[in-house]
């Protein structure tokens, strides 16, 4: 067996370098992903093609409609096609998701150092595969469940199968190509289009060649290649089409455009959800130009250095300087035959890379990259990177090594030419080489800097935000590739919305299998109604809710205190509750609130220490009983069916500031009586009646409060039944 030629090995081990750090960024620095939460989306697609399903199917969709799922009844499929959550699905399988990742960055650095000594040479080659490994862009997107590195894999796969099968007249490779590009169109078709539209055009520029230069039976072979990959490349394309069907219903209706059917592409009105812009030329060259800007001088090999390398090595690789100091020249010198297809390949790279940055053009997605338009610290480009120009790794990277080696052999040729000996030769090229390496060092980890910043501190927020699953699965909480969850056996957990009615968003680690069967199974904590229709729909599981103190905002810095609650329902023809609070001022008032309807009492008691305020649910009612409580009417407040029932007290202190305790019981007419859902949420809002997470009570485990303050209540079913609750259990 032949053993594979040096600088194989050596793009091998770098290539491998790559993927172990891929997966080390994916396992330290986001553990529990990006603040790009389409990784949620994509992993949660990878579990429902786990259970080969494509779509979500349950009578209350609406509870588990995860972040950018379409609601089609009751099915919730993605808008995302399902290639690269296929590609997660099959590391999943073998028992880690972050494999695929590791897999994803190994080959896309050996595609891009195949592709170069394609074009060049092998050394140059392992040079430009060392370059993409080392671009900030890419050590960033391949640490994330994102589309963008899959899909160039598969791209680059098209490309050196593409190559080979030209220069080795093969129909094997031609294959190869057909499928690669296939899956690329079906994983991001326009961004297969746009990679792909340069080798298109070269393979049409051949085959009208042979033509005019009468190469009859080259003409024939070059059209049975093509026709092969065209083939396979169009049923890849039927494929989308196909799912396009299966899920909207119109094949030529991608599930995108049926999530934000102004989501596309071209100039005008663009809309997602409930933000939208007026896309015009002007914009769209404004915003991309920032974002190649952005490329150029952050997220590029070395940068700004590299990229002035790679202009280098264009300039000296293609066109009339090739003749005097590139590829030409040293042909001529070692006097061997030039091979012209080289060069039209190295112009097919560089027509990449017009390509990619020309047809982003015409994408508004690269203007959302930004958020604020002139701040370039602000958007996801400032932790990702711009990840709609991913493509560029293969022209960056080529043309970057080629500057690099043509300029270090030109250096050397000088020096060998000069009065210096060889040790002296040596010694300078190494200095310089030294040099070089610190300077690229430097530059890459001054571009890192900051997004790795970032995403820690984003990571340190959900550090806290999960520590109540890390504390129930004994510290080490983390999905199973099929469904297990060391935190929960056979439970629904009620999960909060603080971004609205998504699941994912923003905690895309609470992910459900794809049957809804699992042995935990996340639901969105929502209105009364629909909370009782999931419990309906999910009998006999163990019921928690997960709840936390602390605002949750885009900004990752304020801290939160979370936990998850031990839920009940309470059968009872009805409830008598006694709620105890810490005294922390004077008693102003006692409400019981249905909606917009409420029920007020005057407090007469005269409490110190604490105050307990007895209040009883019944069918259709509810009302505070017990002396030292004075109604302003007949102190009764009505429900219909299911309601959200809310006991406030409120005491007035020095100065006029207000505490108020709030608790909020969702219950539900029977048949027989009253459903509760119990313990009930607990806030303490200061300086208002009504408030938000930033004000859950927890308890001890909750963090500083007022002085005085605690909550305890307790319940009694008609049946004589009593249950207590002080604070949420982990």
């Amino acid at each position: 067996m032949r053993r594979p030629p040096r600088e194989t090995v050596a793009l091998g081990a770098i290539a491998l370098v790559s993927a172990a750090l891929a997966l080390y960024t994916s396992v330290e620095l986001l553990p529990y992903h990006s603040l790009n939460h389409d990784e949620g989306v994509y992993l949660q697609q990878a579990r429902l093609l786990l259970d080969g399903r494509l779509w979500f199917a349950s009578e209350v969709p609406e509870a588990f409609r995860w972040w950018f799922f379409v609601e089609d009844g009751a099915r919730l499929y993605p808008k995302y096609a399902p290639v690269p959550p296929g590609v997660f699905a099959l590391a999943m399988a073998l028992g880690e998701a972050r494999l695929a990742l590791a897999f994803v960055a190994f080959a896309n650095v050996f595609l891009v150092g195949l592709l170069t000594a394609e074009a060049f040479d092998r050394r140059v080659g392992v040079v430009a595969g060392g370059v993409a490994a080392a671009t900030p862009l890419f050590v960033v997107q391949s640490a994330t469940f994102l589309p963008y590195a899959t899909t160039t894999m598969f791209n680059l796969a098209f490309a050196l199968g593409y190559v080979r099968s030209v220069r080795r007249d093969s129909l094997g490779y031609a294959a190869f190509a057909g499928v690669a590009l296939g899956l690329a169109f079906f994983s991001r078709p326009y961004t297969a289009v746009l990679f792909a539209l340069p080798f298109v055009l070269h393979a049409m520029y051949a085959l009208l060649d042979a033509a005019l230069e009468e190469k009859y039976d080259v003409l024939v072979r070059s059209f049975g290649r093509n026709a092969l990959l065209a083939v396979l490349g169009l049923a890849g394309v039927a494929t989308a089409l196909y799912y396009n069907s299966l899920t909207t219903g119109d094949p030529f209706v991608f599930p995108y455009q049926a999530f934000a059917p102004l989501d596309g592409l071209g100039f005008g009105e663009r809309r997602i959800l409930s933000y939208d812009r007026v896309y015009t030329p002007a914009l769209a060259l404004e915003a991309n130009g920032r974002v190649v800007f952005a490329y150029l001088t952050r997220w590029a090999f070395a940068p700004p250095v590299g990229p002035v390398v790679a202009l280098l090595g264009l300039v000296l690789t293609v066109g009339p300087l090739a003749d005097v100091v590139g590829p030409r020249a040293v042909a001529r010198r070692a006097d061997r035959v030039y091979n012209a297809y080289d060069e039209t390949l190295r112009v097919t790279f560089a027509a990449v890379a017009v390509t990619v940055t020309a047809g982003n053009v015409l994408f508004w997605g690269n203007l959302n990259v930004l958020a604020d338009l002139p701040d370039p610290n602000d958007g996801l480009i400032a932790v990702l990177g711009p990840f709609y120009h991913f493509d560029l790794l293969l022209p960056f990277s080529a043309f970057t090594a080629a500057g690099l080696v043509v300029s270090w052999r030109r250096l050397r040729e000088a020096a060998e030419e000069g009065d210096l000996s060889t040790r002296d030769t040596r010694v300078a090229l190494g200095v310089l080489l030294v040099a070089g390496l610190a300077v690229a060092g430097v530059t890459t980890v001054g571009a890192l800097d900051d997004p790795v910043e970032r995403h820690a501190t984003y990571t340190d927020r959900y550090e806290q935000a999960y520590a109540p699953f890390q504390s129930r699965a004994g510290g080490d909480w983390e999905r199973g590739p099929f469904g297990s969850d060391p935190a929960f056996e056979d439970a629904l957990v009620f999960v909060p919305n603080p971004y609205g009615d998504w699941l994912g968003h923003p905690f895309q680690s609470l992910q459900n299998d794809g049957d809804l069967r699992g042995p935990v199974v996340y639901a969105l904590d929502r209105g009364p109604d629909e909370d009782f229709a999931v419990l309906d729909a999910h009998p006999d599981r163990d019921l928690y809710r997960y709840t936390y103190r602390g605002p949750w905002t885009p900004d990752p810095r304020p801290d939160v205190v979370a936990s998850i609650q031990r839920l009940q329902v309470q059968q009872g023809s009805s409830h008598a509750i006694r709620t105890t609070v810490g005294v922390v001022g004077e008693p102003s008032s006692v409400r019981l609130e249905v909606g917009d309807r409420a029920a007020v009492y005057d407090v007469t008691a005269d409490p110190t220490g604490n105050l307990t305020v007895p209040w009883s649910v019944q069918p259709g009612a509810a009302r505070v009983t017990g002396d030292g409580f004075v109604p302003r009417g007949d102190g009764r407040v009505g429900y219909d069916g299911a309601a959200e029932v809310s006991l406030a007290v409120t005491f007035v202190q020095e100065g006029g500031a207000t505490v108020t305790y709030r608790q909020e019981a969702t219950v539900r007419e029977t048949t027989d009586g009253v459903a509760l859902v119990w313990p009930p949420e607990t806030r303490v809002c200061r300086l208002t009646p009504d408030c938000g997470t930033e004000a859950t009570y927890l308890g001890d485990a909750g963090g500083e409060y007022l002085d005085g303050v605690s909550v305890r209540a307790l319940t009694t079913s008609g049946e004589g039944n009593a249950t207590s609750a002080s604070v949420p259990t982990r």
